[in-house]
């Protein structure tokens, strides 16, 4: 009977033991993934202001082209060209606030 207990009390121990071994391990791996996460959130936000500087461009040059060729609906395009282009600029600014890049 003694040594059941001791069999026992030696597993327990073991799987204490390898439970914490494995969330270190869990941890170590989301620190390194985020760290990771961050250096490529930097160049994706800038791609996104880049994207957003070409949308912008066609956007003006669309409406300036509707503008001079007296169309009525001038309005609704420059408030769609212009919302896109706020869209793009906050969302970028959003990513690296969200991940403290800011």
């Amino acid at each position: 009977m003694n040594k059941l207990k001791r069999v026992w009390a030696t597993a327990v121990v073991l799987a204490l033991g390898s439970a914490s071994a494995f969330a270190q391990s869990g941890v170590t791996g989301l620190n390194t993934a985020t760290s990771t996460l961050k250096t490529y959130v930097d160049p994706a936000s800038n791609i996104a202001l880049v994207i957003g500087g070409i949308v912008g461009i066609v956007g003006a040059i669309r409406v300036y082209s509707k503008w001079n060729s007296g169309d009525q609906d001038i309005n609704k395009e420059l408030m769609g060209w212009g919302g896109s282009c706020v869209f793009l600029v906050v969302s970028a600014l959003i990513v690296k606030a969200f991940f403290g890049l800011t």
